[in-house]
């Protein structure tokens, strides 16, 4: 089954988080918090685990994520948790990693597995969908 929707970010907090030690590299690693915010066949929000190293000045960088989803996916509710990753050169978009869960599934989601993706328009609209199964 595919469920598609749209998210924005209602909150990007950078976080601390203590390393046992420092390594300096030319795209500096950082954690933060995010909220987010679905709509469409996939409806709800997310709290999500943010982690990245990226060069700001060049635009490279690769990011890693997991969120903890709590909504409906084509009319069925409950929560489960879905990660994702990918990498930038500037203008592009590569190596791409998007999973849900196995067994984090709860509510009508209890089940759920599969995987799915994220898109960012030339516009700025995010785009989200799962390709998943409930069984």
């Amino acid at each position: 089954m595919r469920a598609e929707g749209t998210f924005t970010v209602k909150s990007f907090v950078p976080a601390t988080v203590e390393v046992p030690i420092e390594v300096t590299t030319a795209a500096p690693a950082g954690v933060a918090t995010m909220e987010k915010a679905f709509e469409g066949e996939i409806a709800g929000r997310a709290a999500t685990l943010f982690t990245a190293a990226y060069d700001q000045a060049r635009g490279t960088g690769t990011y890693l994520a997991m969120e903890a989803f709590e909504g409906s996916v084509a009319g069925r509710s409950g929560t489960f948790n879905f990660a994702h990753s990918a990498t930038t050169t500037g203008t592009d978009a590569s190596n791409r990693f998007f999973v849900i869960v196995p067994g984090s599934g709860t509510g009508e989601l209890a089940g759920i597995t599969g995987d799915g993706g994220i898109r960012i328009d030339e516009d700025g609209t995010h785009r989200i969908w799962f390709e998943y199964q409930i069984g």
